[in-house]
This record gives structure tokens, sequence and C-alpha cells, in this order.
């Protein structure tokens, strides 16, 4: 039997799992780590504290599996995006990891955009955005704030690279994240030189690593050093992984054209897959070549989804009962007596990318009780979505289900209401661990058991429930979604000058 070890590094901890061929999970194990905040929307975290927590996750989970660790063929990893290292010719960090929450390249992302260079076209069909949280806006920062840093790093990378280079001693950049972050374009020459450069950080180009690997492709073998570490032989081959909402769309078996992932937590992300490059406003990408060699990836996303159930639980001084609100929730009609939820709370992504928008609950009347609320923000957030769907649908994108996977799928309830939000079916895995299937399905291809994604999904992705939209309630919602579309311009800020 084959076995494979995958972590997924994600923002407060780092879960290491063991998978057979079948795709069973047989054993996890996780391990925290800190996040250092500070004054300017900064947050930072030690990159060594990434490597510790997979080691000894790693030999916990193995130990618990009772696996031979002989018998691991690969390693894949899904970690956070746009957490950016700069490391020195060991491969040393020189400063904390500048991660994915971190917004301090406000400036720098709007030099970025500024410039209008030809990179910028992927996303929103040139009209950006250029996100502070990603790549080049923080490498500029670090040029233009501490330029010895920037000096003195051999390579800045992010998490998945710099965990690559800690298990094989290759310094590689991981495709689907520098497609996704760095304006890297397979379709349009690849490195963003020209961008790079009007922005006067023509060096960064020598200090990004130069060997790109795709998805599933393997990377290297196991150091010596981290064969030892890890308590597994140098044999075992390390297969490139990726960004963990990405690897979490091939988890929830969302590879083909036609098919759309939404993967929820403290905010949504929905995934297109499309068989032809579109650029439009409103969407990112499409991104050439993801999940797979001829295809294509749509991208939009909500900033604040499960935050805002948070937001309510924090209103509620901890006496919120989930399981109680969802009851009481079902049982009122939709529209929750009138509310209506605008999810901006903390600005808006996609399609608006304005990150200047508020979030809204407008009906209120002394009659509503906290399930109303609760409701009016699951049928808001599902709306949100449902704006993201047909925002894709017209630029010639369009989908016939929902894959969903994440936080929401604890409820019953707010799935039914994507259904019925949408107008569409939505499918429910059976493994809620979407990054980590992601990871086992890609260690399996590059060990050789699959010739294709698509295989690695038919043997490794379980189905489980499909909600079907309900018609009565898809037609009360249709009503409700022409007022929620209304919020957005009748609330907009006005803005200075």
């Amino acid at each position: 039997m084959a076995y494979f070890l995958t972590a997924d590094g994600g923002t407060e901890s780092l879960r290491a799992r063991v998978y057979d061929l079948s795709g069973t999970c047989l054993a996890s194990a996780a391990i925290p780590y800190e996040t250092r905040f500070g004054a300017g929307a900064r947050a930072e975290q030690d990159p060594e504290d990434w490597w510790r927590a997979f080691v000894n996750a790693a030999r916990k989970a193995i130990a618990e599996s009772g696996v031979d660790a002989r018998a691991i063929e690969a390693i894949s990893l899904a970690t956070t995006s746009c957490s950016v290292v700069a490391l020195d010719g060991q491969g040393n960090a020189l400063r904390p990891a500048i991660i994915w929450m971190d917004v301090r390249a406000g400036e720098e992302a709007e030099a970025a955009l500024a410039t209008e260079d030809a990179a910028l076209r992927v996303n929103g069909a040139g009209h950006g955005p250029v996100s502070a949280e990603w790549m080049i806006p923080k490498a500029l920062w670090i040029q233009r704030h501490e330029p010895q840093i920037f000096d003195r790093a051999a390579t800045i990378c992010e998490y998945q690279d710099f965990m690559t280079l800690r298990l094989t001693g290759e310094r590689t950049a991981c495709f689907n994240n520098i497609s996704l972050r760095w304006h890297y374009s397979a379709e349009h020459g690849g490195w963003p030189l020209s961008l790079i450069e009007a922005l006067g950080l023509g060096a960064l180009r020598d200090k990004w690593p130069a060997r790109v690997v795709p998805t599933a492709e393997v990377i290297g073998t196991l150091t010596t050093a981290a064969a030892r570490a890890l308590g597994l032989p140098a044999s075992v081959k390390v297969v490139q992984g990726g960004v963990d909402a990405f690897v979490g769309m091939i988890g929830l078996g969302v590879a083909r054209p036609g098919q759309l992932a939404l993967i929820t937590g403290s905010s949504h992300l929905q995934y297109a897959v499309t068989d032809r490059p579109i650029h439009a406003a409103g969407i990112w990408g499409a991104y050439a070549d993801l999940p797979a060699a001829g295809r294509y990836m749509l991208e939009g996303g909500q900033t604040s989804t499960g935050s805002i159930i948070a937001w309510l639980g924090r209103l509620m001084n901890g006496t919120m009962d989930l399981d109680a609100l969802n009851r009481l929730a079902a049982g009122l009609e939709p529209g929750a007596d009138g509310l209506i939820v605008q999810d901006h709370f903390q600005g808006n992504r996609t399609p608006y990318t304005d990150p200047l928008s508020r979030g809204a609950i407008v009906g209120l009347t002394l009659a509503h009780e906290p399930q109303h609320i609760f409701r009016a923000i699951m049928e808001g957030i599902g709306f949100g979505t449902r704006l993201i769907l047909d925002t894709m649908a017209e630029a010639g994108c369009r989908s016939e289900e929902i894959t969903i996977g994440g936080g929401a799928t604890a409820s019953d309830l707010w799935v039914q209401i994507h259904a019925d939000t949408a107008g569409l079916p939505v499918a429910v895995p059976a493994s809620r661990d979407g990054p980590s299937v992601g990871a086992a399905v890609l260690a399996a291809m590059g060990a050789g058991h699959f010739a294709s994604i698509d295989d690695g999904i038919a043997a490794m992705v379980k189905p489980d429930r499909r909600f079907e939209p309900r018609p009565r309630e898809a037609a009360l919602y249709d009503d409700i979604y022409a007022r929620y579309r209304a919020l957005y311009p009748a609330l907009k800020a006005p803005r200075a000058g």
C-alpha cells in the first residue's frame, strides 16, 4: 500500500496528515505557531516556526497512523499565500515573514497599479486590483524601508518555497502561487519584468527562484538533514503543492472546465475552471494552466463571511449557541422578516474591489431577535456569492453546480441558503479537509500513481451530500437579491476629491 504525508500550513497552525491511496486519512496532528501583530496592520511569523511545526506534526501523525515510515512515498504541502520571506544564501530568514494578512504595503500596491503595466491585464481586464497582500508590493516595501535586508537577501519567496527549500535544498517557485499573486503569466511571457523595472525593483528578479515548478511535479527528494529531522527515508519525493485554497479546490474534486469550488472559512473564495482565457472587470484571472495544463481558472472572493458570524458571537458576549440559532433561523422565511445584510464588513474583494465599502444591516425593528440577524447574515453572504457567480456568467463562465468545502458545511441551513440564493445545486464532499486531501492527490500523482489530476480526484475524493435549490425559496430570493444589489450604490461612501 502507498502512503503520503501532507501538510496544511495555515495562519494559526500547521496540520500534518497521513493518507493512503484511497484518500483515507489515517492520522492527523496539528502544531500551533505565533503571529506577531504590530501597528499599521502588520502581521509577521517566524519561518523557523513553520519548519518546527511541520517536523513535530509529521512525526506525531506518522506515529499515530501506524504506518511504517519507509512506506511513505511522497510529501506535498498546502500553505498560505502572500507570506513573503527574505532569505540569506544559506536559506535562513533575514527577518520575520510578512504574512498574507499584513497590508503595510498599501502605498506600494498603489504604485504598482499606477504603472498600468501589461502584467496587470490578468486581473479585472487590466483594471486591477493590486493588493497590498501580494508579493511585489511587499518586496517593494522591504526595498524602500529595509534596504539592507533587501540587498542582503539571496532569495525572496513565500512560505511554500521556504518549506520546499528546507525539504529538498532546491530553490524553486510554486507555479500556481506566482500565477495567482506574483503577476507571472504563462500566457504572456512569464515573469513581470517590465512591471518590476517600472517600480525600480529590477533586482528582485534575481532574488526570485529561477526554477518554476508546476503543480504535482516532483521538486526533488529529501535532503539528509530533512530526512533525519522527519524520520523518513531520503528517497521520499517532495511534490509541488501550492496555495492552500487552490490545493483545497483539488481536494473538493474541482478541476474540470465548468466546475466551481466555493471554499469557505473566515472569508469565501470562488474558483471556476474554464477551457479558455476570460479577463473581465470584477473578476480575477483567468490564470493559465490552472488547475492543469490547457485549463484556466477564474477567481472571486468575499472578504468577510464566517468572520461576520464570529462578530455576531462577540456581540452576544459568548452566549451564541450555533446549534440553537441554526434551528431557530431555519424556522424563518427567506428574508428574515425584512432584514438584508450587505456583507462588506471588511470591504469588498470582488466584484467591486472596494476596500472602503462597509457592512450594513438594513430593515431592523424592535421585533427582530438574534436568529433573524443570524439568518440575514447567511443570506447576505449567499447573495454576495451569487453576485460573483453572476459576474463570472456575464463574462462567459457559467457553472451548473457549486462544490463547497470549509466551515460553512457545518451548517446544513447555510449550505441550503447558498443553493437557494444562487439557484444552483451544492455538492458537499465527504472530507471537509480540502487542502489536505488535495495535497494527498498531488503527492500520489507525483509518486506516479495517477496520470492526471482528474484520475487522482476520481480515486481519492469522495462525494457525500447534495443540496438542491428549492423552487419556492429560490423565487423569493430573486426579489430579495435585487434589493441586496441596490444596497452597494446606495451606501457607497463618497470619495474625497
